[in-house]
């Protein structure tokens, strides 16, 4: 039992960080009536000030990527939650709005690092279970979103938010310096830790690889390999819908499909709830391959995105929501997998990180699109326009399965 502990000590590790880089990122929206109380902002303010630290998030996923290839993933992560700290422990003590911001921008640049190196990193050190690790990793950063609104009116709400953010730096230097540990005593032994770990998620005909070094052209001649764009493809459509269904699915329950405040609220939290369900596909797809869990999962969403826009009923769309909730978390890890399987080792980190880029590019514009379509046509016709979004993506991926 020790033994199998300490061969997943590393997953534990990495997710747990992931964790708490979801969590503190989500801690922020419950504040901001508290921040603009205490700063007297508006929320356009608030909200450049929010937009700010996701672009920097999503800027981050290349570079990261790119430095994980050279370096080392573990140094990168290590580096990234270093930072994280660094921006939460300035944000623990009280501060003017434009320090707040600052500390706002560190948090998304330190959190910016950790998702693309660590799907490449868990796939190099659990290469027969990488959907299984990549689903752990998942489920514990859509643990964070759960926690975060909780945490805040739990401790936030009693001690101030400076205590939110002290704890939450604390616990990054506990975890950073544990992760740190564990990879480094890893390389310290041989590169390999309890037999199927790879010191960082490199191993020797990585290591060569990469002396020479990826350059430009070498990312540009990934994008013209057509699996790989198809499947950016696919990516960047569900990004783009699931993005935009997130950000309006209270407000499309209570306008469009006529239901309650209480049980759109109900609803909404449903669809994060069932995220649990990644640990299952992520499994599943080291069994039966990525592709066919990809497009299940994408044809489960966009059956419950349908049903929204069709049913009216407590039940129909109770059962659409879990339907959407289903399918879309149950991608994501499997989506991850299969990018991994697409990627050439040697531009791994980079390659991922482009990809991220994109998809995240599309998805922050997606509640803007869906905010401007409602008001000018309907809520139906802009859920109608997301739903026509993830048919691009369901066909482009049966494309792929079809011709593997």
């Amino acid at each position: 039992m020790r033994r199998r502990l300490g061969a997943f000590d590393t997953l534990l590790l990495t997710a747990a960080i992931w964790f708490l880089a979801k969590f503190v990122r989500y801690a922020f929206p419950p504040l901001f009536p508290e921040f603009q109380a205490t700063y007297g902002v508006s929320n356009g303010t608030i909200g450049l000030a929010y937009t700010a630290m996701m672009l920097v998030y999503a800027v981050m996923q290349f570079p990261s990527g790119v430095l994980a290839d050279r370096v080392g993933s573990p140094r990168v992560i290590a580096g990234g939650v270093a930072t994280t700290v660094l921006g939460v422990f300035a944000l623990s003590r009280p501060v003017s709005f434009p320090l707040l911001v600052g500390g706002m921008v560190l948090v998304g640049l330190g959190t910016g690092v950790h998702k693309t190196v660590a799907v490449r990193f868990l796939s190099s050190v659990y290469p027969e279970r990488k959907g299984r690790a990549l689903g752990v990793l998942d489920t514990f950063g859509a643990l964070g979103g759960v926690v975060a609104p909780a945490a805040v009116v739990a401790v936030a709400g009693r001690y101030g938010w400076g205590t939110l953010f002290f704890g939450s730096g604390v616990a990054g230097l506990l975890l950073g310096g544990a992760f740190l540990a564990r990879t480094s005593s890893a390389e310290a032994a041989g590169g390999r830790g309890s037999g199927t770990e790879s010191t960082g998620g490199r191993d020797e005909d990585e290591a060569e690889a990469d002396d020479d070094g990826a350059s430009l052209d070498d990312y540009l001649a990934l994008c013209t390999d057509g699996r790989f764009a198809a499947f950016v493809l696919v990516t960047v459509a569900f990004s783009f819908t699931y993005n935009g269904v997130v950000a309006f699915l209270p407000l499309y329950l209570t306008a469009a499909a006529g239901a309650s405040s209480t049980l759109a609220n109900g609803l909404y939290s449903v669809l994060f709830a069932v995220s649990f369900v990644q640990l299952l596909t992520g499994d599943l797809s080291d069994r039966v391959g990525s592709l066919r869990v990809v497009v299940g999962t994408l044809v489960l969403a966009l059956a419950g995105l349908v049903g929204l826009l069709v049913g009216s009923t407590t039940l129909a769309l109770g059962a659409s929501v879990v339907a959407f909730g289903l399918g879309s978390h149950g991608f994501r890890p499997v989506r991850g997998s299969f990018l991994v399987e697409l990627v050439p080792d040697s531009l791994a980190g980079g390659g991922l990180g482009a990809v991220r880029t994109v998809l995240m590019g599309a998805g922050a514009v997606a509640p803007a699109v869906v905010g401007v379509v409602s008001e000018r046509a309907s809520f139906e016709a802009a859920f109608a326009l997301l739903a026509a979004s993830l048919v691009v993506a369901v066909v482009a991926a049966t494309g792929l399965l079809v011709t593997e």
